[in-house]
């Protein structure tokens, strides 16, 4: 029975680094078939809240005590659809390998909410740890040539991804000492982003394209799925976060590096190598034991 969950464990693990990375594939492609991605996204939201409804089922009442947290959800529901277009616009520019590994990079920014508001000791090794995630960020920004392959003022969306993912973590955080309410909030965050950016893109007068529409669908359905896995495999393993968060992060630093150079062959140069070594490195590091 031990060996059964182990290995379903693992699956939902393998599905959750799978659908990360081809939620980071998809916006990658948006170019190529010419999708508006800000409308993709959009419906991308009506996706995740339709399968928050059904497959997490949160109450009524849940949903009403979930506004009594609206600053929370106010935040979230802006920066969701805002740092989702930051990510579509350094996929396609700085590619998946660079991409994702600053995302998954963001996760030092709750630490130090943790180390500098809320008090949590200090490790040796969490400093460390620190101090090779900013060398990997700076490893993961560098370009022989960024002003001929990025294009003039795209150097900052790297560290805008890092930025971004950063506090949204932190904000999830927060959601989650909220305990039994968590789906409820979860689908109000949804419906938020898809309400702002909704008004959004009514405001900007945009025509709709129904390929971007459609594409919507399939990136509703990997990013939902990327989410819904990982909740399960950390719900699965209670007693070893680490474990599930490590494997998460570095998986995704190792297929997206791998797609990059298989699928689009994404060029990376040495110091692009070692950022993405150093990375996983950090993660390791930083992992409380």
């Amino acid at each position: 029975l031990s060996a059964l969950l182990s290995a379903l464990i693992m699956i939902m693990l393998v599905y959750a680094i799978a659908c990360s990375v081809a939620v980071s594939v998809l916006l990658k492609l948006a170019r190529r078939f010419q999708l508006q991605v800000a409308q993709s996204v959009l419906v991308n939201y009506v996706v995740a809240s339709a399968l928050t409804l059904y497959l997490l089922k949160p109450s009524a009442a849940a949903l009403q005590q979930a506004l009594q947290h609206w600053p929370l959800l106010m935040t979230l529901g802006l920066l969701l659809p805002s740092v989702f277009l930051i990510m579509a616009a350094a996929v396609d520019r700085a590619g998946i390998a660079r991409s994702d590994a600053a995302q998954r990079l963001s996760l030092i920014l709750p630490l130090l909410a943790a180390f500098i508001l809320f008090g949590e000791p200090v490790s040796s090794g969490k400093l460390l740890g620190l101090g090779l995630a900013l060398f990997a960020l700076l490893g993961l920004i560098h370009r022989e040539k960024p002003t001929q392959e990025l294009g003039k003022g795209s150097l900052w969306l790297l560290p805008g991804v890092w930025a971004g993912y950063g506090i949204i973590d932190i904000c999830f955080k927060q959601m989650a000492k909220t305990g039994s309410q968590f789906p409820a909030i979860l689908l109000a965050c949804f419906l938020l982003a898809g309400s702002f950016l909704a008004a959004w893109l009514v405001l900007r007068k945009t025509r709709w394209h129904l390929p971007s529409l459609a594409g919507g669908l399939i990136l509703g359905l990997f990013n939902f799925a990327n989410i819904y896995t990982y909740i399960r495999a950390h719900q699965s393993m209670p007693d070893n976060p680490a474990l599930v968060f490590t494997a998460m992060n570095i998986g995704v630093i190792v297929l997206g590096s791998l797609s990059g150079l298989l699928l689009f062959r994404e060029q990376l140069t040495r110091i692009n190598l070692a950022g993405i070594v150093l990375a996983a490195t950090a993660i390791l590091l930083l992992i409380p034991v």
